[in-house]
């Protein structure tokens, strides 16, 4: 479960009683986007012919851009995930990441999710003694990407989430 038990209203958009700017909330789902793509290639290589990861990350994109519907983001994320189910390792985490970028339209708060999972799918596709090293140095290639107007609000979340996110941003 990676999302707290109390919605935090900055992940809450201002139509619906939060803070979260709509241009904020696009940032968020692009970045969450990027993070999953960046392990896309650990779920390909093991179901090359499954679109569904892929797909979920481009609706997340496309949900920016207006082309798609919140509800049409949502659902491909969830067959993002349900490509996940059978697998384990690298490639069930990329998938999840995937899964949880496109669900950000959605629920801003999955932007970790997305993360979250991008750094499990890194530590799970290195050696044993190099899970570590790897999962940091994707935590530190995921933050580098923060766009500067949501950098110290998914900073703080990481802060806040890091128990209900497998404590994977320690580094």
């Amino acid at each position: 479960m990676i999302l707290p038990p109390v919605r935090d209203p900055r992940f809450v958009t201002v139509r619906r009683g939060g803070t979260l700017s709509d241009p904020d909330h696009h940032l968020l789902a692009l970045w969450a986007a990027e993070c999953a793509e960046h392990v896309l290639g650990l779920f390909e290589s093991a179901r090359p012919e499954d679109p569904r990861p892929r797909a979920a990350i481009e609706a997340a994109r496309a949900w920016v851009r207006g082309e798609l519907r919140m509800m049409e983001a949502r659902a491909l994320g969830g067959h993002a995930m349900g490509a996940a189910r059978d697998l384990r390792g690298a490639a069930r985490h990329a998938a999840y990441a995937a899964g949880q970028a496109a669900v950000v339209a959605h629920v801003a708060a999955h932007e970790l999710g997305a993360a979250a999972y991008a750094i499990k799918a890194v530590r799970a596709a290195a050696a044993p003694e190099a899970s570590e090293a790897a999962g940091r140095a994707e935590c530190r290639w995921q933050q580098d990407r923060l766009p500067a107007p949501i950098r110290e609000l998914v900073l703080d979340d990481q802060r806040l989430r890091n128990d209900l996110c497998w404590s994977v941003f320690d580094w």
